[in-house]
């Protein structure tokens, strides 16, 4: 849950906003309160799909879905408008976590709670088929829950018997792994995507927000392909879905496959809770789906015989040999919780549902925010807008109780050159937006002298069009400080680009801002897996994911002889970081190698790893990584050390510093890193590391490099973009026809020349445009010394997986040089 942003509506449907739940690709997903009282899930559709028709009918049809559902175990819709401008759907609000995510937190769950489960889900899809439809989509994902019982959420794909396909033909709709066999052979609609556990709060009432995550995973490995019906197996075998796209009915009544089909994705579900896995495994999709089609489900671990003999029913391969959903309820004998009881679940995982209850329903006073017409305008700006005082050179910008440090680089302090403009020349500011005081600082540091080193040598070179400063400010590491500075920033019209900010979470915070000014903004520090896609694509996040770092991570720990089964350890201690690198490597590992996982979460706080280090041990572990926080893999460390674990071990890069060396002591000896930053003594890096210790008197420490790297290209983009302009101006005057090309562009290195005839700011000192300067830097390619930069054309992400290797060595950690990469 995150709050509202200064374009979020005030009022949706008679709901008063209180947050955000999640985004999606097609709409976003907010938490409202009716004037009752009254907590709500809101859908809303974005704008760009709000005009389709052909999506207006879909959710038109997900709406009238949705309400013919009466069930307790299924979550109500309590309010929908599929005509509006903004369509928008209204469903109960339920505080609770997803079955995937209490799975990835505590492991499988005892018989008991699985039958529980088993029999009032059942009694969900039975009342789903008696209003003559099918969910299509029965997953962990979308199952929340309560101390009262399972909620089954999200009808987005569900149809009635006559309904046909609105989409591409050929298409699989559902998540594979819970997909059955008939849905694979012949069904057409949008592509599934692997499950995701998902991350705090109930953001899975989002639809589309566990497919961004997956997304970037597959990206991560070069695999972005739509998964279609036609997908050739990973075996050979040939074609295993083909789709007419004719209309493939589905009744829940006269044609019992449709039903069948979501007591075979039940099926699936109750073996993922029963066993911690998906019963025909994960990996490639081709892979998983053929499995589904063509193997027995693994159902290894399930002791109980009534629940193994329930579930083989269930997984049929032949629709007509499942049990119907109604007759699931009196084949399952427990007993179901009367009222609203835990007792149907262990004690971890009641406290993660009053966790995350506590946590959600610690709303802002509804009292607090002003009311406002149903139908707003135009958002007004912020209070924290209007707090800001004019900027003065050199001085500070005083914000409310607090202030944020403003410096201009306006002569080189070394002696060296790189003075901020000749008399009378343009002066264009890139902008470092770094948390310099707070818990990042030392990155915000590191990453505020690369910048400055970059400028040094663009101002030194001679004929220059125009002279670079720099303009820091510092967020102290907070989110709404964040908000603040790219706000100042994005007021400045001198200022041309920014290089922050630092932290994932000061990242988001600012990104609204910097897309509402069309700034260009690089970050290379910022690993989350993925940002919301912001309207004009102007953020770019330079430097690998936390998924895409976790491809040289699966490399190292797997291509080797003595390395079949990789633990994987994700310690919630370390955040979203930690559970985004520990799930990519989990889910890359059977991808990208011949090797298996046995992956386990550990909560927050935890401090007595012994079982769950046993665990991964006693399942053939032979390498570990964990993800966690430092403090955690200093006691994974000696544990392993104490129990002369002989595999190599691997804690995430965040792991790295004096704390881990610290506790660890001499357990940390051969552990390694796989870091997105290089290191001083790196080759490559030699001339810029020579400057830094003559600028600044120290060798460069992590991200300075890559800062120094992206502001090289930010000024060589600057330039290419300027020359470009003024050619075409003069061509103008001179009355000219032709259009300025590419050669400008090509003999810089850029590719944005088709911005030239409208880069310039009308005060005609050829400033460029920030948007002409965002296309060229989407379109440029450029070699650092850190790596090679070039962006992927939709999320504006780095392309690539480069990354650096350490290791400690005789109490100290030691650069080896760039993370190796397969050999094929």
């Amino acid at each position: 849950m995150e709050d509202l942003r200064p374009t979020d509506p005030a009022r949706i449907g008679g709901h008063r906003l209180l947050a955000r739940l999640g985004a999606g690709g097609m709409g976003v997903v907010y938490l409202g309160r009716t004037d009752a009282g009254a907590l709500a899930a809101i859908k809303v559709i974005l704008p760009e799909y709000a005009g389709d028709e052909d999506f207006r009918t879909r959710f038109r049809r997900e709406a009238e879905a949705a309400r013919r559902v009466d069930s307790p175990w299924a979550v109500p819709v309590t309010g929908a408008d599929t005509e509006a401008e903004r369509p928008w759907l209204a469903t109960e609000f339920v505080p609770g976590p997803t079955l995937s995510d209490v799975v990835a937190r505590r492991g499988p769950l005892p018989v008991r709670s699985v039958t529980v489960l088993g029999r009032l889900l059942a009694r969900a899809l039975a009342a789903v088929h008696a209003a003559g439809l099918v969910h299509r989509d029965v997953k962990p994902g979308n199952v929340l829950l309560t101390a009262g019982g399972p909620r089954l959420i999200d009808f987005g794909i569900a149809r009635t018997a006559d309904a046909t396909a609105l989409t591409a033909t050929g298409m699989i709709v559902g998540t594979p792994g819970f997909l059955p066999p008939e849905q694979v052979w012949g069904d057409a609609e949008v592509p599934g995507v692997p499950e995701v556990p998902s991350g705090p709060g109930s953001t899975e009432q989002a639809s589309g927000s566990t497919e961004q995550v997956s997304g970037s995973v597959e990206a991560a490995r070069g695999n972005t392909k739509a998964v279609r019906g036609d997908t050739e197996a990973a075996s050979g075998a040939g074609n295993i879905g083909a789709a007419s796209g004719s209309g493939n009915t589905e009744a829940a009544s006269g044609n019992p496959a449709g039903a069948a089909g979501d007591v075979f994705s039940l099926g699936c579900l109750l073996a993922y809770a029963a066993t911690g896995r998906p019963p025909f495994g994960s990996g490639a999709v081709d892979a998983v789906l053929y499995r589904t089609v063509h193997d027995a489900p693994d159902l290894d671990g399930i002791q109980d015989a009534a629940l193994r003999a329930l579930l083989e029913r269930c997984l049929a391969k032949e629709p007509g040999e499942r049990p119907a959903a109604a007759d699931l309820d009196t084949l399952i004998a427990e007993d179901v919780p009367a009222g609203a009881t835990a007792e149907w679940l262990p004690e971890d995982v009641v406290r993660i549902i009053a966790d995350r209850a506590a946590a959600l329903l610690a709303l802002p006073d509804i009292e607090a925010t002003v009311a406002v017409a149903e139908n707003p305008g135009p958002p007004q700006p912020a209070p924290g807008r209007r707090r800001f005082l004019l900027y003065a050179a050199g001085g500070a910008i005083a914000l409310g109780a607090g202030a944020l440090t403003a410096v201009r680089l306006t002569r080189d302090e070394s002696g060296t050159g790189g003075g901020d403009g000749a008399p009378g020349g343009s002066r264009w500011i890139i902008g470092v937006h770094a948390d310099l005081t707070g818990p990042g600082s030392a990155a915000g540091r590191a990453q505020e002298r690369g910048v400055r080193l970059a400028v040094d040598r663009f101002n030194s070179l001679d004929d220059q069009p125009f002279r670079l400063a720099v303009k820091v400010l510092d967020d102290q590491g907070d989110a709404r400080r964040s908000v603040q500075v790219a706000e100042e920033f994005a007021r400045d019209p001198e200022v041309l680009a920014v290089i922050g900010p630092t932290s994932d979470e000061t990242t988001g915070a600012a990104l609204p801002a910097y897309d509402e000014a069309a700034l260009p903004v690089l970050t290379v520090s910022a690993l989350q897996i993925t940002f919301p896609k912001r309207a004009n694509a102007s953020f770019f996040q330079a430097t690998p994911s936390h998924a895409a770092l976790a491809v040289p991570i699966v490399n190292r720990l797997l291509l080797r002889p003595d390395v079949e089964r990789l633990g994987v350890l994700v310690d919630r201690a370390g955040g979203q970081a930690a559970y985004q690198a520990g799930y990519a490597a989990n889910l890359l590992t059977p991808q990208l190698t011949t090797g298996t996982t046995h992956p386990r979460v550990v909560p927050a706080g935890t401090t007595v790893f012994d079982p769950v280090l046993t665990d991964l041990l006693s399942n053939r572990s032979d390498a570990l990584f964990y993800a966690g926080d430092a403090a955690g893999a200093a006691r994974v460390a000696r544990i392993l050390a104490d129990l002369s674990f002989p595999g190599p071990c691997m804690a995430q890069h965040t792991v790295m510093g004096p704390e881990f060396l610290e506790q660890a002591g001499a357990s940390a000896e051969g552990w390694e890193f796989v870091a997105p930053f290089t290191d001083a003594s790196a080759p490559a890096g030699a001339t810029f590391a020579a400057a830094h210790r003559k600028r600044f008197g120290a060798a460069p420490a992590a991200w300075s490099a890559e800062a120094y790297d992206v502001a090289g290209l930010v000024a060589r983009e600057l330039a290419a973009v300027a020359e470009a302009a003024a050619k075409g101006a003069t061509a103008s005057a001179t009355g000219a026809t032709a259009s300025v090309k590419g050669a400008t562009a090509g003999a810089a290195g850029a590719s944005a020349s088709a911005t030239a005839t409208t880069g310039a700011t009308p005060s005609g000192d050829g400033r460029p445009t920030r948007s002409a300067l965002s296309a060229a830097i989407a379109a440029a390619r450029y070699d650092g010394v850190s790596r090679s930069y070039a962006f992927d054309e939709e999320r504006r992400q780095l392309v690539g997986q480069d990354a650096h290797l350490y290791r400690v060595e005789d109490g100290r950690i030691r650069y080896l040089g760039p993370a190796p990469k397969p050999k094929s």
